[in-house]
This record gives C-alpha cells, sequence and structure tokens, in this order.
C-alpha cells in the first residue's frame, strides 16, 4: 500500500530528518551516476528527491507516481515533469530509459512482478536501474515515523534474487542511512559522520535501505537449426524410387 504523496512531501522537504535522508541516500545515487548528460533519467514512487542533480544535463528527467500515491508538481519554480501513471502502465514508450530508480516504489506494491516488468520494458539495452528499498535489517525499516517503516523491507540477497527472476543483471549492492532515524539534535548533526563511517564499515554496519543497481542486457538471438540442416542437407529426390538397370549390350 502506497503513503500518500502529501504525506511523502512533508517528510522529505519539511522536515531536518526527512532531509538528512535525502541527502544520505542522494548523495550515494551520486557516487553511482555522476552524470547522465543526454540521457532519459526516471524515477518511480517518490523518486523525485534524487533526480535535481540530473535536471541541468540530461536529455529528458521524468519523474513517475502512481495513481494509488498521488502526484505533486515537481521540482518547485520549474517547468513541472511529474506524472501521475497507473503502477504497472507507464506512459513511456519501450526501451526509451537510460536510467531508472525506485524510491517508494517497489516494496509497497501489490503487484511487484508486475511492476518489474514495466521497468524491464521501458530500460533501453544495456539501460541502469536502481531499485531503493527499506533494509530489513536496518532500524528505519523498525518505525513507522518515516516511509521506511512501511512496504516489504528487503535484504540484498532478497532483492538481487527477485531481479534476477525478471531478467535483469545485478551490478552492485549499496546501503545508505546510516544514522538513527531520530528526531534529536545530536543524532541530525551527526548524520554526515555516520553516513562517512557506514560507507567504510559496511557491510558489517546496517544501512536503512538497501540499493541495487542492475542493467538490462539483450543478446542476439540464435537461429535454431542452422546446424542441423547443414549437417543433413536437403537431397530432392530422396525417396524416389531408382529406375531398373538396362541390360549390357551383347558384343
Amino acid at each position: 500500500m502506497y503513503l500518500d504523496v502529501l504525506d511523502l512531501r512533508n517528510f522529505y522537504y519539511r522536515t531536518q530528518l526527512g532531509r538528512v535522508a535525502q541527502r544520505g541516500i542522494r548523495d550515494r545515487v551520486m557516487g553511482l551516476w555522476p552524470e547522465a548528460k543526454g540521457q532519459t533519467v526516471v524515477g518511480f514512487g517518490f523518486a523525485v528527491p534524487l533526480l535535481r542533480p540530473y535536471l541541468g544535463t540530461a536529455r529528458r528527467v521524468i519523474g513517475l507516481m502512481p495513481g494509488a500515491q498521488g502526484v505533486m508538481p515537481w521540482p518547485a519554480g520549474m517547468e513541472n515533469v511529474s506524472v501521475l501513471t497507473e503502477e504497472t502502465s507507464w506512459p513511456i514508450e519501450t526501451g526509451m530509459v537510460d536510467k531508472l530508480v525506485l524510491l517508494h516504489g517497489l516494496e509497497p506494491s501489490d503487484h511487484q512482478a508486475d511492476l518489474l516488468e514495466e521497468c524491464w520494458r521501458v530500460l533501453g539495452p544495456g539501460g541502469r536501474a536502481l531499485f531503493i528499498v527499506p533494509a530489513r535489517s536496518g532500524l528505519w525499516a523498525r518505525t513507522e515515523r518515516t516511509p521506511f517503516g512501511f512496504g516489504r523491507p528487503y535484504s540484498a540477497n532478497q532483492l538481487e534474487a527477485q531481479l534476477r527472476r525478471h531478467s535483469f543483471v545485478p551490478e552492485g549492492a549499496y546501503s545508505a542511512l546510516f544514522a538513527p532515524p531520530s528526531h534529536k539534535r545530536f543524532w541530525l548533526r551527526t548524520a554526515g559522520v555516520w553516513e562517512r563511517a557506514g560507507r567504510r564499515l559496511a557491510p558489517w554496519l546496517a544501512g536503512g535501505v538497501v540499493m541495487v543497481e542492475v542493467s538490462k542486457q539483450v543478446y542476439a538471438p540464435r537461429k535454431p537449426g542452422l546446424k542441423a540442416a547443414v549437417a543433413r542437407p536437403l537431397r530432392a529426390l530422396e525417396g524416389v524410387a531408382q529406375p531398373p538397370a538396362l541390360p549390357s549390350p551383347r558384343g
């Protein structure tokens, strides 16, 4: 079940803890994908806080928000790029997307298999997708005071296995949000220290979210039957009775 878009907006843009979470995840995304010049970048769920760095250089940026969640205009003060969409039927042509980010998009879905098929459809050959979900062993999934306490949490192995079943190729698994999900001033002020330490100590120190990067690999189809056709060439007269031998002439 998706959270309401107003609750997500209020958390990420109007609370200090939400801004800490936004910064921690976005910095991790930028470390993986530092640029997207000339590319099409799409986010699904409530991924728009992670897309802002690409607005200036990407060919196109689109923020897809599922109907069950609702939509808000984004980015503020600029031309709107957010779109309300059906969860498993996106208004995007097949193979159009170079980079795809899901945040609060997979774990609350009741139709995850169909959603992943749609992700596969829109991603272009060689394209990359980043699935960001609550970590099963992290503190953020254990409280409902943040959006990460809703939906199905994952371990990295569980998420990778599910993505492989839908033909994605895992390229790496990462963590973020190492600071406790607390509104207390001490934890908020030291969040950057926790993030830097967590990246060095992962996987021994559990983060609040799991991030799995995948690619879409499309291989050239093999031509069946070619080898068999060469090994057994067609004989046009195969099966036709041979004519009787003529008597030899007498000398």
